[in-house]
């Protein structure tokens, strides 16, 4: 128990420092930040969720300290409680039933969902305490803020720039909460990847290494989907928020839709310039990545990679 507690520490004061360098506003301080989640999620999967825990709890209690309880709160909401929730589910495991193994763990797809949840809940949580509960504040409390990054200034009175002329603060409010809550759930998903590859490396993954192309989601899933888009047209905060889970939850279709096209172009010689291609265009671009989620919806309708094995045979899986 004293090798786990010193763990945690040790990986809570790294997630801090990181998550701490976002203060400096540098293009390094970005990417740093980028990986504050990693520290948790490797206590979590390369020892236990008790490891994981401590390691949020400590980062919080550092930046806290160290800055304020605003950075503290937005670290456990955002960072925190999510990369620990994903590193518990990670090792969770039951005994096998009708199978050679003696353990059968959480299906990764179900994490991959998860990580789209809890990143959707974590931003909705967070604008909501900052920008306000209704709709008129939301907008005002949005309008200060993007003055105060802008560093808007009126000229001689010294009062706040009207933003109107130039920013639609309706078409913002609508947008940002979406382009944050997607690009929590794509740092949480790289992250525990990065974190479960370092585990393997270092010996210290408890599970099995998956076949990610293998990954399936819930029937239900395409439900959840269709019903954030849908809420999507709600006025006011319920549209916001409804926009926030429909970004976060196509973020894990795309991620689906990465594994059916590495089952679908198996055994292609052109499988390296597609891949390549398709993964450059959706780093650079963004958009491709609702194509790959409209693959993956239709997967988990009609299972296009299961039709795929059925026509070219047993897939190798890589």
């Amino acid at each position: 128990m004293t090798q786990i507690v010193f763990i945690g520490i040790g990986a809570g004061a790294a997630a801090a420092l990181l998550f701490a360098s976002l203060a400096s506003g540098s293009l390094l301080a970005l990417v740093l930040f980028y990986l504050s989640p990693l520290p948790i999620l490797l206590a979590g999967i390369g020892w236990n969720y008790t490891a994981g825990l401590i390691a949020a709890g400590f980062a919080a209690a550092c930046l806290g300290f160290a800055l304020d309880g605003y950075f503290a709160a937005t670290f456990i909401v955002a960072i925190g409680l999510p990369a620990w929730w994903l590193g518990y589910l990670a090792l969770l495991a039951r005994p096998a039933r009708n199978s050679s193994e003696t353990l059968e763990w959480y299906p990764v797809g179900q994490i991959v969902l998860w990580a789209a949840v809890i990143g959707g809940a974590a931003i909705v949580a967070i604008i909501l305490v900052y920008f306000g509960t209704d709709i008129e504040t939301f907008n005002a409390r949005l309008r200060t803020f993007i003055e105060t990054v802008l560093g808007l200034r009126a000229g001689g009175g010294g009062g706040a720039l009207e933003t109107e002329p130039f920013i639609d603060i309706n078409l913002l409010a609508k947008i940002l909460p979406a382009m944050l809550a997607s690009a929590l759930t794509v740092i949480l998903l790289i992250n525990a990847w990065l974190a479960a590859r370092i585990a393997k490396m270092s010996g210290q993954l408890h599970r099995p290494w998956p076949e990610l192309p293998a990954i399936r989601f819930p029937r239900f899933a395409p439900l959840v989907l269709a019903a954030a888009l849908a809420g999507a047209f709600l006025p006011g905060l319920l549209g916001i928020i409804s926009d926030a889970f429909a970004a976060a939850l196509t973020v894990a279709f795309a991620a689906l839709g990465f594994a059916v096209l590495h089952v679908m172009t198996r055994g292609s010689g052109g499988r390296p310039l597609v891949l390549g291609g398709v993964y450059t265009a959706v780093i650079i671009f963004g958009w491709p990545a609702i194509i790959l989620a409209l693959l993956g919806l239709v997967d988990t309708a009609i299972d296009l990679r299961g039709r795929t094995t059925r026509t070219r045979g047993p897939p190798t899986l890589h």
